[in-house]
């Protein structure tokens, strides 16, 4: 069952507004419009969660940042090799 929808009258320069609707495709500009700014509110959602976490633990570091960067493209290939071997 989708979710209720309401009717609302937004603003948007006409250029932005044209380009949305052209990508929006057989979807439409509301179902284009309606997910870029569900994504928008998943991204504030986690830059609030990312404030809390370094306001409690401090801020990560580079060298985290790229260790982990590092871990997760390392899955990433032996998770390929892996379903490579696997066919």
């Amino acid at each position: 069952m989708s979710e209720p929808t309401g009717k609302y009258s937004i603003t948007m320069p006409r250029d932005i507004a044209e380009a949305a609707k052209a990508r929006g495709g057989a979807s439409g500009l509301s179902a284009y419009v309606a997910a870029a700014v569900a994504r928008q509110i998943e991204r504030d959602n986690l830059n609030e969660l990312i404030q809390v976490a370094e306001a409690e633990h401090g801020p990560v570091t580079d060298e985290e940042i790229q260790t982990l960067r590092d871990q997760l493209h390392q899955a990433r290939r032996d998770q390929a090799r892996g379903g490579a071997n696997a066919a």
